[in-house]
């Protein structure tokens, strides 16, 4: 059975695999340009802050003095692992828009 794909008909197959190819590309290059790029979330007000850059790496943790506190430090992991989770909500956010903008409304079953 032959799969049937929109536009392949009359010369079509070869512009299809042109288009497939150019969103290849686009895809490698917002997954390098993504992974290059740094977020930064800050909790507590500005006291903790944890930078990741788009391949899920910690680049820089921040910690204001006034939020160290040796009575507490389990409020101080709970700032950290708030700051990290979403730092990386952020990494994954623009990674998916990143995606569908390179797709550009290109949607093959069973491949993306």
């Amino acid at each position: 059975m032959k799969a049937r794909i929109p536009g392949a008909q009359q010369g079509g197959t070869n512009n299809m695999m042109k288009k497939i190819q150019e969103m290849q590309e686009n895809m490698e290059n917002v997954q390098k340009e993504v992974e290059a790029t740094e977020f930064t979330s800050s909790v507590g007000g500005g006291t903790v802050e944890v930078t990741v850059n788009g391949a899920h790496e910690v680049t820089a943790v921040s910690l204001k003095p006034e939020v160290v506190d040796p009575e507490d430090v389990e409020m101080l992991q709970d700032l950290i692992i708030s700051a990290f989770n979403e730092s990386i909500r952020k990494a994954n956010e623009a990674m998916e828009k990143g995606m569908e903008q390179a797709k550009g409304g290109l949607s093959i079953p069973g491949l993306f």
